[in-house]
């Protein structure tokens, strides 16, 4: 028997691959005898017993068999080899592995390799088309098997359901919504419209409350296997792409969780953040103290391309202008927020607080850069309380910070402005209360009732402080209306239905008074005629204010 290491197997040009290879090669003769062994080859023979003139292809089972290859497996001495036959010409080229070398193979395989059936059956791992479905059946994506499988190209499917390609016949059962429908992993032979049979194994990728986001199918061909190890690395390499898109999923549900926006008003501004974050340009965001600007402010940078660099902050109040443009620039030696943040963002709080000499050197820098340095990379997110354009008016603004950071101002309104919202609000701190301190403790409408009536001047930070008050303070599982402060005890009937917290121009506020009424309208009826009736004006009226209002009408 020879073990070739550089020449060339008879009838098999592959040189010193075929003596060097990992795995047993022989070429069996037309008896069934090993030809040429490579050294692999040779020392499993040896290991085993195996002489030379044995007629192997009689001791070997066949599992199973196409046109130009079978796959086998075979006990000599008490180890069993699992193989594949290729025929060429009159000889055979035989692969041979042992069960503890296919399982050293699977050594590297991750924890989603629970999608295989049997480990040691080595050809149910060889997969050829990944499916890939959200939480509700819609396709994301498939591998490029799929036309060969299925005789659909990807953007045939991507974008449908599963749904309606089970009813368009293009594959039954589908195991997606098998998936869907049980909760669970599940295995199933489907029939394709080209008339394949798949091994199919779904399972589903759940967040962290169990809900499922992802359905990943993987599916074999149980006529035509793949190579064993090129399919395992594709499949890691999937499915830790799945694993890290799902990671980020989790990361911004979690964190848009925290942010709660239920009313119009509030969805309008999350929507123009979300579109806005994808662009560098300075934001400016308005609004009284309390109404959650930070929390916008770190959703920008979430949902911006700086996402994976900084998010830091500075108070422009807090500190004096020495220590603020130390904080911002740097001194000592010592970076300032502007270089720590390069390529990230930073939130600038209270910026109508900055002292008018830091402006000067702020805006220089972000504009300029410093000396023979770059411009700073580095996106700019700033609050402010007061009306900056009037601190301008008044000389306490400089003009051309001004005007660098109002390129896209965004206007967040106070909590009185958007009570769908402080319902929704008070469960959320109740909620993160509960998880703090292990407990189960709820609150009766009529609280609920009482807070929802409550103007909030201190907004959205007064709110979680007066829950975890009375949370705190209050005894029993139910928190009652005898828990709440007394500015809280009127109820919502006994408030005045419209107050006025500041002066401003009254046609301003009559434009303001008029836009509430409206869209308050808007969402209780149906039609203009209907909102004209209940507001005692004309049809005609109701449809022209709404459009000078910019409110949908619905």
């Amino acid at each position: 028997m020879k073990y070739p290491d550089h020449e060339d197997a008879p009838g098999f040009p592959v040189g010193s691959l075929f003596g060097s290879a990992p795995v047993g090669l022989v070429i069996l003769d037309g008896q069934g005898k090993a030809k040429v062994s490579n050294a692999h080859a040779g020392e499993l023979f040896d290991r085993l017993g195996i002489p030379e003139d044995l007629n192997i292809k009689s001791r070997l089972e066949i599992v199973s068999a196409s046109d130009s290859a079978s796959v086998v497996k075979g006990t000599f001495n008490g180890e069993t080899l699992i193989g594949k036959m290729i025929e060429n010409g009159g000889d055979e080229l035989l692969f041979l592995l042992t069960e503890g070398e296919l399982e050293q193979l699977l050594n590297g395989v991750d924890a989603y390799r629970n999608l295989m059936l049997d480990v040691k059956a080595i050809f149910d791992h060889s997969y050829d088309v990944i499916y890939v479905s959200d939480g509700n059946g819609k396709t994301l994506r498939v591998s490029s098997a799929c036309e060969r499988l299925w005789g659909y190209k990807e953007s045939e499917l991507v974008g449908k359901t599963v749904y309606q390609l089970e009813a368009e016949g293009v594959y039954k059962p589908s195991i997606t919504r098998e998936v869907l429908e049980r909760g669970e992993k599940v295995s199933l032979v489907q029939t394709t419209k080209t008339g394949r049979r798949l091994l199919v194994v779904g399972t589903p990728i759940k967040d962290a409350s169990g809900n499922i986001i992802r359905v990943v199918n993987a599916s074999r061909d149980v006529t035509e296997l793949k190579e064993l190890k090129a399919e395992i690395d594709l499949q890691k390499q999937m499915m830790e792409g799945y694993r890290q898109e799902i990671e980020q999923l989790r990361e911004n549900e979690a964190l848009e969780r925290r942010f709660i926006a239920r009313s119009s008003e509030m969805r309008r501004v999350v929507q123009f953040a979300k579109r806005v974050a994808k662009v560098d340009s300075p934001i400016l965001l308005l609004g009284e103290s309390g109404v959650g600007k930070e929390e916008i402010a770190m959703l920008i940078h979430k949902w911006s391309n700086r996402s994976s660099s900084p998010f830091l902050v500075a108070n422009c109040e807090t500190v004096s202008a020495e220590m603020l443009e130390q904080e911002l620039l740097g001194a000592d030696g010592q970076l300032g927020l502007i270089d720590m943040s390069n390529s990230g963002t930073l939130f600038l709080e209270q910026v109508d607080r900055m002292p008018m000499s830091t402006q000067a050197k702020l805006v220089r820098i972000l504009q300029r850069g410093s000396s023979e340095d770059q411009k700073a990379d580095v996106r700019i997110i700033a609050t402010a309380n007061e009306d900056l354009k009037n601190r301008l008016e008044d000389g306490r603004f400089r003009e051309d910070f001004y005007y660098f950071l109002n390129i896209v101002p965004i206007e967040v309104p106070p909590l009185r402005a958007r009570r769908e919202d402080i319902v929704p609000l008070v469960l959320h701190v109740l909620r993160g209360l509960n998880d703090l301190y292990k407990e189960d403790r709820k609150i009766q409408p009529a609280v609920l009732k009482r807070l929802e009536a409550y103007d909030w001047p201190g907004n959205v930070q007064e709110l979680r402080n007066i829950i975890e008050r009375v949370y705190v303070t209050s005894e029993g599982q139910w928190i009652t209306p005898d828990a709440l402060p007394h500015s809280l005890a009127l109820s919502g009937q006994e408030a005045e239905a419209v107050q006025v917290h500041k002066l401003m121009p009254l046609k301003q506020a009559v434009s303001m008074v008029e836009r509430q009424l409206l869209e308050m309208a808007g969402r209780k009826f149906s039609s203009t005629t209907q909102i004209a009736q209940a507001l005692h004006i004309d049809q005609s009226t109701v449809s022209r204010k709404m459009k000078r209002y910019l409110i949908e009408d619905e």
